[in-house]
């Protein structure tokens, strides 16, 4: 799939340190409580389910995130894990297309509140327009054919993505904290 004809995505697995993301490590037991897709390795735009407004852990919704504005750049001690992807570019425009028509929509999505709480005792539910961040992240990358259906649980937690790595197509590429990331990458050190 190297080539002319390939893309890379980004999964972004990350640990805020919020009262939310601590509320949720006490759950699932994992380091990391939030998935988000970037389609640039600068991660200038992120795409997921979250708080709409950093300051507000209530109101949730269809987010661009980023190191330099909104939730993250609030919380710059945030660790994360980046997995890159190896895509097809059809893939790639299909996704992209995908997003920025969510993004022009953002205000009829909603977070799926209860279905996070039911996963939390293994009850899978979802709904129409509404998702929690890993159930967002395993929808996009099943539904353009990234992955196949059973890659990851029915009910799916944003630790789990990191099984996708290590192979020829997917790759754990940085671990650590987003800003020192994001610095570096900035500055062409990475």
């Amino acid at each position: 799939m190297v080539g002319e004809n390939s893309k890379t995505i980004y999964i972004v697995l990350s640990q805020t340190g919020t009262v939310l993301s601590r509320v949720l490590r006490l759950f699932t037991k994992a380091e990391y409580n939030h998935v988000s897709i970037a389609l640039d390795d600068n991660l200038d735009y992120m795409y997921s389910f979250g708080r709409t407004n950093p300051y507000n852990p209530v109101i949730g919704g269809f987010v661009s995130e980023s190191p330099k504005f909104g939730t993250f750049k609030r919380f710059y001690k945030t660790q994360v894990v980046i997995l890159s992807i190896l895509i097809t570019t059809e893939q790639f425009d299909k996704l992209k297309s995908c997003m920025e028509e969510m993004l022009e929509e953002r205000k009829t999505y909603k977070y799926n509140y209860l279905g996070l709480f039911l996963a939390a005792v293994h009850i899978r539910y979802s709904s129409v327009r509404r998702y929690y961040c890993s159930e967002f992240a395993k929808e996009m990358l099943t539904r353009f054919g990234i992955i196949s259906a059973g890659a990851l649980p029915q009910i799916v937690k944003p630790i789990d993505f990191l099984c996708l790595g290590d192979t020829d197509r997917c790759k754990v590429i940085y671990c650590g904290n987003l800003q020192e990331y994001s610095v570096k990458k900035n500055r062409g050190l990475m």
